[in-house]
């Protein structure tokens, strides 16, 4: 977001698609071609001119199986890459396999690429490794508004201004407004926070405050040295979700760990206002699924299937075989040994806090719950080896759109959490859910598009593969030299308008 750009651009707080590389587009009417116009005279940071040929450039890479994007498996569409050609220097078309309502929200993150200084590479085969950590910040050239100056690993990054960055503002003057952006490497949360209060750094970039730290930065900010912005409710809550793949199958334990009645006894013996009030101090709200109602077009309320009830939790966990058999209060299987099962999670985050409170929590309903806290790489690795019974985590989406969702929507995705990858749909459920999730990305008509998803998120909400607590209220800090914030409720929160950031003199 800070070196390069894409042809078009989402609006973070407004959620509108805006023309940025391209400056206009036209759609067939069947909504399978895009015809885009290029800006005249753009130009690479090192001076050389963008056309045509750096687009179908940078889709030729994404696609290349050689390369291993991350981004390629997002950008495609009914499994299929979409076509591009060039047919002059400032005309783009697009072809899309297939109707996708969306459109070209699909490649809102997809950063057009230099050609003139990657074709060698992508052409050899090392296209992946062609700009590393040893590359000269001089190579690394792009459209965006900064360009890498200085890079020194583990401790900072420093970007400067693009001088041939193309937008400018309403009054005509260039951007960006700042002439150096700093990123410092902070190691953890704690630092951050300290450094942020005294006014070593300007921005959080990639963090809101967090509920611990709130009654100091409000402090700090009553003393007029920092600026709080609210954020509202965040779009990406994390998440509690069991192993159902069928690799867990053996377990003697599946015959109640992977039941939807356990699943819903897990969430109704959940106080969700007690974690809100408890770990976040009264800045979350509760929730039951994965849309908040900070995504206004798609979010529905689902009825969950209770709100908090030891009662009915017990009843169903009763319905699997779990009853206290030996009048100690917990509960056991017919075989007489104990309901147990782990749950992982992120050591010296929230997350981690969360998982000791619901592990309490399910304690008094009769549920023996273990909580691993690991970080974020061993847990993404016992996540890949799919060796868990259970994880508290989460991941941000790519998009408000569903549509653009589809690795955690879909059973053949690769964020569908609970049994990723899948060849064919496990569950009648998971064949329901993909089946309108087809649908839903066909359809053209916004108001069908709703409806279709309403009965996604019903579907979800009954099945419970993940299991949704609280969403929390994001507060971000900026000294008051900063101007022109625009709180986002997805990181980077800030600085994806970084380009008319600005400051005052000391």
């Amino acid at each position: 977001m800070l070196t390069q750009a894409p042809l078009v651009r989402v609006d973070r707080t407004t959620d509108d698609l805006q023309p940025w590389l391209a400056e206009s587009w036209q759609r067939s009417d069947d909504g399978l071609t895009y015809t885009l116009k290029l800006r005249n005279g753009l130009l690479f940071s090192d001076g050389t001119p963008f056309t045509s040929a750096d687009v179908a450039f940078s889709f030729r890479a994404l696609y290349d199986p050689k390369v291993g994007s991350p981004l390629a498996e997002s950008a495609q569409v009914a499994g299929k890459p979409l076509q591009v050609d060039a047919p002059d220097p400032l005309t783009v078309v697009i072809r899309f396999p297939a109707p996708f309502a969306p459109g070209l929200r699909l490649i809102d993150t997809l950063p057009m690429l230099p050609r003139h200084k990657l074709q060698a590479a992508l052409d050899e085969g090392r296209f992946a490794s062609a700009w590393s950590p040893k590359t000269a910040p001089s190579d690394v050239v792009g459209l965006g508004p900064f360009m890498l100056t200085e890079h020194v690993p583990g401790q900072r990054l420093v970007l400067s201004r693009n001088p041939h960055f193309w937008r400018k503002d309403d009054a005509g003057g260039r951007l960006p407004y700042l002439d150096r952006l700093t990123i410092l490497i902070i190691p953890d949360q704690n630092t951050e926070a300290i450094r942020m209060q005294s006014g070593e750094i300007d921005v959080m970039a990639n963090g809101d405050i967090r509920p611990e730290d709130y009654p100091a930065f409000k402090r700090v900010s009553e003393q007029g040295k920092l600026t709080l912005l609210d954020a509202g409710v965040v779009l990406d809550p994390n998440l509690l979700w069991f192993n159902l793949a069928p690799s867990k199958s053996a377990d003697p334990r599946s015959a109640w760990l992977r039941q939807k009645a356990f699943r819903q006894a897990v969430s109704c013996g959940v106080d969700r206002r007690k974690i809100v009030d408890s770990v976040y101090l009264g800045a979350a709200e509760p929730v039951y699924g994965p849309i908040t109602t900070a995504n206004r077009t798609w979010y529905a309320a689902q009825r969950p299937a209770c709100e908090y009830d030891p009662g009915r939790a017990r009843a169903l966990l009763a319905s699997v075989g779990l009853l206290d058999r030996n009048g100690d209060g917990m509960l056991e299987d017919g075989a007489g040994k104990p309901a147990r099962f782990s749950i992982l999670s992120q050591a010296g985050h929230i997350r981690g806090r969360t998982a000791t409170v619901l592990q309490e929590q399910l304690r008094q309903i009769g549920l023996t719950v273990d909580v691993v806290t690991l970080d974020p790489g061993a847990l993404a690795q016992r996540w890949d080896d799919g060796d868990y019974d259970s994880i508290y985590y989460g991941a941000q989406s790519s998009s408000t759109d569903p549509g653009l969702n589809s690795e955690f929507w879909l059973s053949s995705g690769g964020f569908h959490f609970w049994h990723r990858n899948q060849k064919v749909p496990a569950t009648d459920w998971e064949r329901r859910i993909d089946d309108l999730m087809r649908q839903q990305t066909a359809a053209l008509d916004l108001a069908e598009r709703q409806r279709l998803f309403a009965e996604i998120q019903r579907v979800f909400a009954d099945e419970l593969p993940g299991i949704y607590f609280v969403a929390s209220k994001a507060t971000l800090a900026v000294s008051t030299r900063v101007v022109n914030p625009r709180p986002a409720p997805q990181i980077p929160q800030l600085l994806w308008s970084a380009d008319t950031l600005a400051t005052t003199r000391r």
